[in-house]
């Protein structure tokens, strides 16, 4: 037993050694840089094609509407409008208009969707300011669009000069320019 002491601590140690992640982080501390990285002003609203961030906090589809809503009014001001469309093809789905032109799209109480699109006459001003990650935004030019990543037209579209861009976002042009995009569930009648 003497002798075996020795070869009991290398084995500890080696098991030990073997558990180090090597200074890899885990899943949720990636997540946590990620999030420290793309700190938004507070009065900022970026739209991503899996959901959406409203200053320091980001939602991912599924998100509760509460919360989304708070943190959207928070950044953009007082909702404009909401209210609810019985008729889509994907189920009920409830709007909330804010300044700025972004539409929230909810089903059952939680994010399913948006679209930016330019100001309705009336509409008072944002507090702050909507915008889509890259350079494509709702007013860019049909040129700067065009050769933005992930671009591609969208053939046989009933609903006028439609696009996408990758996989997640799409969008419309008119009159040489972006005039809407969107993410997730829409209520587009094709």
């Amino acid at each position: 037993m003497k002798n075996g002491w020795p070869l009991l601590a290398l084995a500890g140690a080696l098991v030990l050694t073997g558990c180090d992640s090597g200074g890899v982080p885990s899943p949720a501390e990636r997540l946590q840089g990620e999030s420290a990285q793309v700190r938004l002003a507070a009065n900022a609203v970026e739209l991503r094609g899996d959901g959406l961030a409203a200053g320091a906090e980001a939602f991912f589809f599924a998100a509760g509407q509460k919360e989304v809503e708070a943190a959207v009014t928070k950044a953009l001001g007082a909702a404009l409008r909401s209210g609810e469309n019985p008729e889509c093809g994907a189920g009920p789905i409830t709007f909330t208009d804010f300044p700025g032109g972004l539409t929230a799209h909810f089903q059952e109480g939680r994010l399913v969707g948006w679209n930016w699109h330019l100001a309705q006459d009336g509409d008072t001003p944002p507090s702050g300011v909507v915008q889509l990650a890259g350079k494509v935004q709702v007013g860019t030019a049909r040129a700067l669009a065009e050769s933005a990543p992930g671009f591609s037209p969208v053939a046989d579209s009933t609903l006028g000069e439609e696009f996408a861009l990758g996989d997640k976002i799409g969008g419309f042009i008119t009159a040489e320019k972006v005039e809407m995009l969107y993410a997730g569930t829409q209520c587009f009648f094709r």
